[in-house]
């Protein structure tokens, strides 16, 4: 396919094709054209067919049309041509919270054939610093108020010497991103970019400190559109997306924005999208589709009364594990069924899913149309039903880290390795049990650390809580629990004992937590997920 890109950064720091994963377009809607640019797919042919005048982006105070947006996109891909001297396949940071301008910049990067690298909003300088030095970023376009750290960050790295600001305070100087779109005609004729070009690099969330940049295509971009959307969540053009997490996380990326838009609906963008706030937001705006991690949905229960009989008919869960408690819980207070899922950063989106009418408590579900998924041995031979082994999965997508050794650690013999522990029902459910360095070896026992999280959770004074194994001279580690109150409940030694007595009456007695501690919060990323690394070295 012929590339598009001038600057061959990406496809030179491709991983080598031995250690590729093996790719599967098994499904029809996955036959792609040689040439393919994901914001024609997703912004220009809605347009295109007569669907420009549609709502696409809401946020509070505001409505942007699919026209509306593709204006936008296209003078600021106009900006990023004419203004800052991008070529295709240059590396354009995106810093922003979720709102209407940071979607706008994404698309702007696709049509220029630019490769987005869009960063959390709560990274700062030196975490930064990794993903401009890993990525060779020359770009950015960066909200106004989130300006400080990347302004460090620039004054070191003289390569990243192109940068506009956007929502800013009206800027005397006209040197705003706003004001040079005002400058810019659109439309933009998009780059001709190939199916195969690098688009985006998707930084690793961070839960193990080492960020990594994964790679994807456009046709990746399309291939997600294409799988778990239509055949599990089975959105409408009438849905009203909203979620909470950012754009810059994969998970988020396509359930605020690609899997929308792909089917011709809204998408609302919050900027802070804590359970007040999604709250108040799927109130406002009558949104159907909610994204979000089990912990808020567990908050968001408590407004199980103003929920129920509402507008929502679709919640997804993603980003950590799902407790059958929690899917209980959100269960009895807004009679709706969660959609669970696995993704990975790596695959880009969801690859194990199970839509309502199908979802069995404690399983992820079955591999979504498009993907075959196994449960293997430490020699990649699968093991029979119900014996946890380590999942790996191939399909449309698959990872390919940027000029990094571990991809030899991720894919194996064709074969994406997930990092996760699971086992497989004689139905061909996937079950949950660990991520494979979450096990905890205790006395000889491998105890896995969801599986001790789900059962505090199952207590009325356990609000949140997070599980390790730590250094024990006797038993070699013992299960630690970090536990969050609900109010009305004291932390005391008492509460200690029933708290271990629960779950040795819950799961098998040997799995119960030796050692408890209650604090006000747990470490989390900004997706949500418990950072029990960070548990893991505070042994206090």
């Amino acid at each position: 396919m012929p590339s598009a890109h001038v600057d061959t950064f990406a496809r030179d720091h491709l991983p080598p094709p031995d250690q590729w994963p093996t790719l599967r377009f098994e499904l029809p809607a996955l036959n792609f054209p040689p040439q393919l640019n994901c914001a024609w797919e997703l912004l220009d042919r809605q347009v295109e067919q007569g669907r420009g005048d549609r709502p696409c982006i809401l946020a509070p105070g505001l409505r942007w049309t699919y026209r509306e947006l593709q204006d936008r996109a296209d003078r600021i891909a106009y900006v990023l041509v004419h203004d800052m001297g991008l070529v295709p396949g240059n590396r354009v940071l995106l810093r922003a919270p979720n709102n209407p301008m940071l979607a706008a910049c994404w698309f702007a990067v696709m049509k220029a054939g630019g490769i987005a690298v869009a960063t959390m909003p709560l990274l700062r300088a030196k975490e930064l610093q990794a993903i401009v030095e890993i990525g060779q970023v020359t770009h950015a376009l960066c909200d106004a108020r989130l300006a400080d750290d990347l302004l460090q960050v620039q004054a070191s790295h003289p390569a990243l010497s192109q940068l506009k600001l956007f929502n800013g305070s009206e800027a005397a100087d006209g040197k705003s991103l706003e004001a040079a779109m005002a400058r810019h005609p659109a439309p933009f004729v998009n780059a001709n970019t190939a199916a195969d070009d690098t688009c985006l690099l998707g930084f690793t969330s961070g839960t193990t400190g080492v960020p990594k940049a994964t790679m994807h295509f456009h046709r990746d971009v399309m291939a997600i559109c294409h799988c778990w959307p239509p055949h599990v969540l089975r959105p409408t053009a009438d849905d009203i997306f909203i979620g909470s997490p950012p754009l810059a996380f994969t998970f988020g990326l396509g359930g605020l924005l690609l899997f929308p838009m792909a089917v011709g609906a809204q998408a609302v963008l919050l900027e802070k999208a804590g359970p007040e706030q999604l709250f108040d937001g799927i109130q406002q705006f009558g949104a159907t589709v909610l994204f979000t991690a089990p912990t808020s949905y567990r908050k968001l229960a408590l407004q199980g009364p103003a929920l129920r009989g509402g507008t929502l008919r679709k919640c997804v869960s993603a980003g950590e594990a799902l407790p059958a408690a929690t899917r209980a819980l959100w269960r009895e207070a807004t009679d709706i069924e969660l959609i669970d899922g696995i993704g990975a950063t790596e695959m880009l989106h969801i690859f194990i899913s199970a839509d309502e009418a199908t979802a069995r408590p404690g399983a992820t579900g079955k591999a979504v149309p498009g993907y075959r998924a196994e449960v293997v041995d430490e020699q990649g031979q699968p093991v029979p039903d119900g014996t946890v082994g380590q999942l790996r999965v191939q399909g449309p997508t698959g990872c390919r880290y940027l000029d990094d050794a571990r991809q030899a650690r991720y894919v194996r013999d064709g074969w994406n390795y997930t990092g996760d522990a699971y086992w497989r029902d004689a139905d061909g459910y996937f079950h949950y049990h660990a991520r494979t360095d979450d096990m905890i070896i205790s006395a000889g026992y491998n105890i896995a650390s969801p599986e001790v999280e789900d059962a505090l959770m199952q207590h009325p004074a356990v609000a949140d809580c997070g599980v390790v194994g730590v250094p024990d001279e006797e038993r070699g580690q013992i299960v630690k629990a970090y536990v969050v109150l609900r109010p009305g409940h004291v932390g005391d030694e008492a509460l200690m004992r029933t708290l271990q007595d629960f779950v040795k009456q819950t799961v098998a007695p040997y799995k119960y937590p030796r050692a408890i501690r209650f604090v006000n919060e747990l470490p989390r990323t900004a997706t949500g997920k418990v950072q029990r690394f960070l548990l893991r070295s505070t042994h206090g």
